[in-house]
């Protein structure tokens, strides 16, 4: 399937950057987010959103190397395993074919109105399932 991977081009900015002259690591998770976000978005073009919202239960951040000012880094991201009222994201981010940092986030669903967990229900379910690799 053409959309099991999503992935982008980011730019580093100087915002971007900390006192050791390098990406700061809540810059990483912000981009992980960002994956998911967008990730999410192309699948459903917003179809869901009325109804549902994804919040973060757990981050699990591997930092391999570093990302400079003006580096160019791509940020890939696919589906895991979806069970129950979660979901896992996997996002790698690299530069030029080196890894700089991989991410597992689990994911969960709430209902937007009342904001209390959700099962995942079977039409989402289902589009998760046929991602996942």
């Amino acid at each position: 399937m053409d959309n099991v991977y999503y992935e982008f081009k980011h730019q580093v900015e100087s915002n971007e950057i900390d006192s050791l002259n390098h990406v700061n690591n809540i810059n990483y998770l912000n981009w992980v987010q960002l994956a998911a976000n967008k990730h999410w978005a192309s699948l459903t073009n917003s179809k869901f959103d009325k109804e549902y919202v994804w919040v973060v239960l757990r981050h699990e951040i591997d930092y391999i190397s570093p990302a400079f000012l003006n580096d160019i880094v791509t940020i890939k991201t696919w589906i895991g395993d979806t069970y129950g009222v979660k979901s896992d994201r996997f996002v790698e981010i690299s530069r030029n074919g080196e890894l700089l940092t991989k991410a597992k986030t689990t994911w969960c669903l709430l209902d937007k109105k009342l904001t209390k967990v959700v099962r995942i229900p079977n039409n989402i379910l289902q589009l998760l399932k046929e991602l996942k690799l």
